[in-house]
């Protein structure tokens, strides 16, 4: 089978992936049978079984922690497979949380995003892939970059104003603004993953950061222990492609990176 070691990186990264949520999943029910309080009142405060999507969201995060670590390498496209899988979890997820802009985004931005990913990071490059060599954005591309940020993250501000909160803008700003930042950086993470852009892991990391902040807000004690594992996932990829980007590569980042 060509390309066998990727897959295999993919499956071995899967089987770490599995290990890790179920070290997670038992050290959390530890805490909730023996250190939150006895009976219903600690029940179900960090494991919500009863909850359709939150259950749906465990099999995502499993299948999302193997995408991450194996696109860790910048020559594995096999993690974008796990990626898609990932997505329609994740889009199935927001849906019965009732999160349509999260539903539209993974089903209709973030899947045709690893679509393309995976055509690009695999097919034959006729300079020898040094055209797909991790590399940062260019100052222009850049700029565009973080004011698209700003765009996306005030776009969905007023969106979930107005559509689905029903509210005024002055309320529960923190939130929304956090949640505004989710879509924005997760949307600028992955199409710039489809360009190997080392940028692309500045963006997850704004994401995990971003997450940790909206759950301490709503009180959801396991998606901020889920979002701090992310940060943790994230930044090891980061620091991973940041190592693999050659100086002449760096353009924006040179005055930060040493090599």
């Amino acid at each position: 089978m060509k390309n066998t070691h990727l897959w295999r990186a993919l499956g071995r990264n899967t089987l770490i992936s599995i290990i890790l949520f179920g070290a997670l999943l038992g050290i959390l029910w530890l805490v909730e049978t023996y250190l939150l309080p006895c009976g219903e009142a600690g029940r179900g405060l960090l494991l919500k079984w009863n909850d359709p999507a939150w259950v749906v969201g465990i099999p995502a995060s499993i299948i999302g922690v193997a995408y991450i670590l194996t696109i860790k390498d910048p020559k594995n496209y096999t993690g974008f497979y796990a990626g898609i899988i990932m997505s329609i979890l994740l889009g199935i997820q927001f849906l019965l949380q009732g999160q349509f802009d999260s539903t539209f985004l993974y089903f209709f931005v973030f899947i045709p995003f690893q679509m393309m990913s995976i055509y690009k990071w695999s097919r034959n490059k006729e300079d020898g892939g040094a055209s797909f060599e991790p590399k940062f954005l260019d100052t222009p591309r850049l700029i565009l970059s973080i004011a698209l940020l700003v765009v996306i993250t005030a776009g969905d501000y007023v969106l979930a104003t107005y559509a689905f909160r029903h509210e005024a803008l002055t309320d529960n700003i923190a939130i929304k603004l956090l949640n505004g930042l989710l879509i924005s950086s997760s949307f600028l993470a992955n199409y710039w993953l489809i360009y190997r852009k080392t940028d692309s892991w500045i963006y997850w990391f704004l994401y995990s950061v971003a997450g940790i902040g909206l759950f301490i807000i709503v009180g959801n004690v396991f998606s901020i222990v889920l979002f701090t594992f992310f940060l943790v996932i994230n930044s090891m990829a980061g620091f991973a492609w940041i190592k693999a980007t050659k100086p002449e590569n760096l353009y924006w980042a040179k005055i930060f990176c040493k090599q």
